[in-house]
C-alpha cells in the first residue's frame, strides 16, 4: 500500500513498506525501483537511527580514513539481500570506499568462505548527501536465518555529526588497516556502538514472509541484556519465531532506542517523529508491538501525559491499520522503587496500562507488566526480573517478556 492519511496533528504519513526501497534512497533511481517492483523484500534486522551525541562518538583513532568492522545478528534468511546505511543526521557527506559482508566467527574475526563485497550502483564506493539513507545493489548471498554478520566499512571523510545507533549492546570494532576483508584485525579499537549501519533486507519468494517492528525505549533496546549475547526480548521474541514452523517466515526489527520518548524530549528522535521511518516505510512489515510511554511518564509531573499517550497510541494503531499492519499493545512495566516513581506517576501507569488492556484499540494485548511484576508488590518488577534500578529487566526478565508473547499473533 502506498496510500497517506493525514493525523490529527496535520502531518501526513505514508504506507510505504510494500514500496520497492530503492525508489527512496539516495543511490538507486525509479528504473532500478521500477524493475524490482515486483519482488518481496522482507525486514531482517534494523537499528533506529539517531544522532550520535559526544560522549557516545567513535574512539581514536576514529572512522575517517579507517575501517569499522560491525556485528548484528539477523532474524529470518535468505538467498538475496540489500544492506542499508544513513547519514540522515551528517552535516556533511559521508564517503565510503568499500563495504565487505561475512559470517561473523567471534569478536572480529570473520568466516573468509562466506566473505561479500557490497556494491552502490554497480561501484564499490558511495558518497552518502547530509540527511540521505542508501540501499545497496541486490546481493546473491545465502544468509541463514539467525546469523551473526559482520559488516566492515572502510571510510573517507566523515561528518562531524554522526548517524549512528549508540545501544548496539554488541562489540564494534575500528582498524587503521583500509582493507576491509581480513579474517581478523589486526590491533582493533572496541566500542560498544553502531555506526551508519541501518538494516538489511531479504528478498524472498515466499509470499507469506513478513516482519514485526518492535518500538520502544530502552526496554526494547535492551538496556539490561548482556553484551553480545543478543538477549534482548526482540532477539528472544526471534529465536522462538524461527524455532517454530509455522512462524519461520517472520523477521523481527528491533526499533527502540535508549532514552527515547513518545511525544517529547528524551533521547534520538521521539516515537512520533520516527514512527513513519521505523514503521511504515520498513519492508514486509505486517506486525507491530509498541511497548513505550514509561519516559514520558517519568518526566511528567501530571496525570495529564496519560491522555496524551492514550491519544498518540490511539493515532498511531490507526496509521499501521491504514497499512495493513497488526498492532499489538504492551503494557508498561512497573516501576517502583525507580527515580521514576511517584504516586501520581504510577495512576499514569496503571490508566495507560488499564486503557491499552480494555480499549480494544488494538488487535492484541501483550501484557509485559503482570508477567514481569511482583505479585506480593505490584508496582515493582519481580527481583529476578530487575537489574537493580527497579526499571530496567535483568537478562532474566527480557528471557521472561520474549517467551510470554503468543506466537500465534503472527499466524494471522
Amino acid at each position: 500500500m502506498s496510500q497517506g492519511s493525514l493525523n490529527k496533528a496535520g502531518i501526513i504519513f505514508l504506507c510505504l513498506s510494500a514500496v520497492p526501497l530503492m525508489a527512496m534512497a539516495g543511490v538507486g533511481g525509479s528504473a532500478m525501483a521500477m524493475g524490482q517492483a515486483a519482488e518481496h523484500w522482507v525486514g531482517t534486522w534494523a537499528s533506529s537511527q539517531q544522532l550520535v551525541e559526544p560522549h557516545n562518538m567513535p574512539p581514536s583513532p576514529g572512522l575517517a580514513n579507517n575501517t569499522l568492522r560491525q556485528v548484528v545478528r539477523v532474524s529470518i534468511g535468505g538467498e538475496r539481500i540489500r544492506l542499508k546505511l544513513s547519514n540522515e543526521y551528517g552535516d556533511l557527506p559521508l564517503e565510503i570506499k568499500a563495504v565487505h559482508l561475512a559470517q561473523s566467527a567471534g569478536a572480529h574475526r570473520i568466516k573468509p568462505e562466506t566473505s561479500l563485497i557490497v556494491t552502490f550502483n554497480g561501484e564499490q564506493a558511495v558518497v552518502i548527501p547530509p540527511g540521505e539513507t542508501v540501499v545497496s545493489d541486490p546481493l546473491d548471498y545465502l544468509l541463514p536465518s539467525l546469523t551473526a554478520v559482520a559488516i566492515t566499512i572502510n571510510f573517507g571523510a566523515v561528518p562531524g555529526a554522526l548517524t549512528g545507533h549508540p545501544g548496539s549492546r554488541t562489540t564494534s570494532y575500528i582498524s587503521t588497516d583500509s582493507a576491509v576483508d581480513p579474517e581478523w584485525m589486526t590491533g582493533p579499537v572496541p566500542t560498544e556502538h553502531w555506526y551508519v549501519i541501518s538494516g538489511i533486507d531479504i528478498c524472498t519468494e515466499n509470499a507469506n514472509a513478513a516482519a514485526v517492528v518492535a518500538i520502544g525505549d530502552s526496554i526494547t533496546d535492551g538496556r539490561g541484556s548482556t553484551t553480545n549475547r543478543q538477549n534482548r526480548w526482540p532477539d528472544i521474541l526471534a529465536n522462538r519465531l524461527q524455532a517454530d514452523q509455522s512462524t519461520a517466515h517472520i523477521g523481527v526489527l528491533n526499533h527502540g532506542i535508549g532514552g527515547n520518548a513518545v511525544l517529547h524530549g528524551g533521547l534520538g528522535p521521539t516515537v512520533f517523529r520516527r514512527f513513519k521511518r521505523d514503521v511504515l516505510e520498513q519492508p514486509g512489515v505486517r506486525y507491530l508491538i509498541i511497548l513505550a510511554g514509561v519516559n514520558d511518564i517519568g518526566g511528567s509531573h501530571s496525570l495529564a501525559i496519560a491522555d496524551n499517550l492514550i491519544s498518540v497510541f490511539q493515532h498511531f494503531v490507526e496509521q499501521a491499520h491504514d497499512c495493513g499492519i497488526l498492532v499489538y499493545g504492551g503494557t508498561i512495566l512497573p516501576f517502583g522503587g525507580s527515580q521514576y516513581y511517584t504516586p501520581v506517576r504510577e495512576q499514569a501507569r496503571q490508566k495507560v496500562n488499564q486503557w491499552i488492556r480494555t480499549s480494544g484499540v488494538f488487535d492484541a494485548v501483550i501484557d509485559f507488566d503482570v508477567a514481569l511484576r511482583d505479585p506480593d508488590d505490584p508496582e515493582r518488577l519481580l527481583s529476578i526480573y530487575d537489574t537493580g534500578d527497579h526499571l530496567h529487566p535483568s537478562a532474566a526478565g527480557y528471557q521472561r517478556m520474549g517467551e510470554f508473547i503468543d506466537l500465534t499473533l503472527f499466524t494471522k
